[in-house]
């Protein structure tokens, strides 16, 4: 069984999360005080219902006490979202996630019981500006605090040779996770198969080893 996440506000982050959650398996209750962004996601997630966020009992009457994760995802209405945040602790649930705005938004929130924070927009910009500046990063992701995963193109000289030949992980501290290649992801890909120039390389790395990975070959 799928985790049960309940989605707090609608905006583009929160019904691009809510769909993208119920489509992976998991059990969704989305709310919204806007009959017609709930009714917008109501064929596509398990539970979709209208609420005024800023009304503490109106949320504690959606019945969130059995949720695994409560996601607020309202940055328009600090009420909404500390009021959010504070009853879905009080009801029991165990991981409340918070996205922000801005620091002074995220410390409030964090007082109130926020387990974790989030900057979807500044996490956005420093990715595609992860992607901009390198000339061989087609794609770039925060796994957490530590490890990245980017998505390029083989160097030059690794074309032709296997990843065993490579020895990646050992000379640039990188782990090649999966081998794309004609749009298909393979994570067990043979270490003895030569690389393809029109194959991309899915590699987990260290941030203090992004700028080594960036200048290979330089």
């Amino acid at each position: 069984m799928g985790k049960s996440v309940v989605v707090f506000g609608l905006g583009q982050f929160g019904k691009s999360l809510a769909l993208n959650l119920s489509s992976a398996g998991a059990d969704v209750m989305a709310v919204d005080r806007d009959e017609e962004l709930v009714a917008s996601v109501a064929d596509d997630v398990t539970q979709a219902k209208v609420a005024d966020l800023e009304n503490a009992d109106a949320i504690k009457e959606l019945g969130i006490g059995n949720m695994d994760v409560a996601v607020v995802a309202i940055t328009s209405n600090l009420s909404a979202s500390i009021l959010s945040v504070v009853i879905s602790k009080e009801e029991g649930i165990p991981y409340v996630i918070a996205k922000c705005s801005n620091e002074r938004m995220a410390t409030i929130l964090q007082k109130t019981g926020a387990d974790k924070i989030i900057y979807p927009e500044a996490e956005m910009g420093a990715r595609a500006a992860r992607v901009l500046t390198s000339n061989d990063f087609l794609d770039f992701f925060n796994i957490d605090d530590n490890l990245c995963a980017v998505e390029m193109k083989p160097h030059a000289d690794w074309i032709g040779k296997s990843l065993k030949q490579l020895n990646l992980r050992e000379k640039y501290n990188i782990n090649v996770a999966a081998v794309k290649y004609r749009n298909e992801l393979h994570a067990a890909f043979d270490p003895n198969r030569p690389l393809k120039e029109n194959s991309d390389l899915l590699i987990i790395v260290e941030r203090q080893n992004l700028n080594k990975l960036k200048n290979i070959n330089r």
